[in-house]
């Protein structure tokens, strides 16, 4: 009798792995658009940042609305309390770093320094939570953190500004945080959480902008860059991520690192130095052979 049953459950999480894995590189795919469409924006940056942060927010609480309906995203913003507070406001510094970044250093170094998230990740829950970490973590980050020392090199000698690549840690350390907070709150939604930080960094970016005119065309691609590449990659992401195992989610999302630099080079003709290829491998090696191993016991404890 178990037998008949067991075909079915197995083809059901198949097609969950399918479509969860279909939606993750999709988000990643648009997300890695990011920086050419900066690139083709010669506006100050916090104009930038207002107008990007606006769109987002628009196109997450439509998302919402649709999803949820009126009481369910009403709910959605009670219920995600301190936490949702705390990821939305890293998303927050995350996406307003990101767009003030690339005024100092190249997409390439911005995506690859961000690459070793999951290796911070691990290492904020060792030092905040004493969580274990296995052997080949340590090597892991261990090979991650001389990866991005390879890559800020650059801006020690002076080939670009060390504000740019400071801006980039910055990112890595709070998605990391925003990683860390929401495994220990798992009731936290990404969404509302998100929604809530694209308005905090609007409202920021209308403060510090000297000017948030901006031209037709203009308009058009912060329309493409603010709802479409932020919210629509982030919409995909948020339901792929609960169709799949973890491990798997980040190994797919590792398909940004790759993309966003050759997309930058094909479009804008931004070529990364040899020392951002070389610390990016090293960075991008690491965190797939961590991946890999956390995948494969995540497979084995399931059975």
């Amino acid at each position: 009798m178990s037998q008949p049953s067991a075909l079915p459950q197995s083809v059901a999480a198949g097609s969950q792995n399918l479509q969860g894995s279909l939606l993750l590189i999709g988000s990643a795919v648009v997300w890695s658009f990011s920086g050419t469409l900066a690139r083709f924006l010669a506006l100050e940056g916090w104009t930038v940042v207002f107008w990007r942060s606006l769109f987002a927010a628009l196109f997450l609480l439509g998302f919402m609305l649709l999803r949820d309906g009126p009481r369910g995203t009403a709910t959605l913003f009670r219920n995600m309390g301190l936490p949702g507070i705390a990821v939305g406001l890293c998303f927050a510094i995350a996406s307003t770093s990101f767009i003030l970044a690339l005024a100092y250093t190249t997409v390439a170094n911005v995506v690859l320094i961000q690459a070793g998230v999951p290796l911070i990740a691990a290492l904020i829950s060792w030092l905040v939570f004493r969580e274990r970490i296995s052997r080949l973590t340590w090597l892991a980050i261990a090979a991650v953190i001389g990866g991005v020392a390879i890559m800020v090199s650059d801006s020690i000698s002076g080939a670009v500004s060390p504000v740019g690549d400071a801006l980039a840690m910055l990112i890595a350390f709070v998605f990391a945080l925003a990683t860390v907070i929401t495994r220990r709150y798992a009731h936290v939604r990404m969404t509302p959480a998100a929604c809530f930080g694209t308005i905090v960094a609007g409202t920021v970016a209308a403060l510090m902008s000297s000017g948030l005119a901006v031209t037709l065309p203009e308009l058009g691609i912060l329309v493409t860059f603010g709802a479409l590449n932020f919210g629509l990659g982030l919409a995909l992401f948020v339901t792929g991520a609960r169709l799949i195992p973890s491990a798997l989610a980040a190994l797919l999302g590792t398909a940004e690192t790759v993309l966003a630099p050759l997309w930058v080079a094909l479009f804008h003709g931004e070529i990364p130095s040899s020392n951002a290829i070389v610390g990016g491998t090293v960075v991008l090696t690491a965190l797939l052979s961590y991946l890999s191993v956390e995948l494969w016991r995540q497979r084995r404890a399931l059975g």
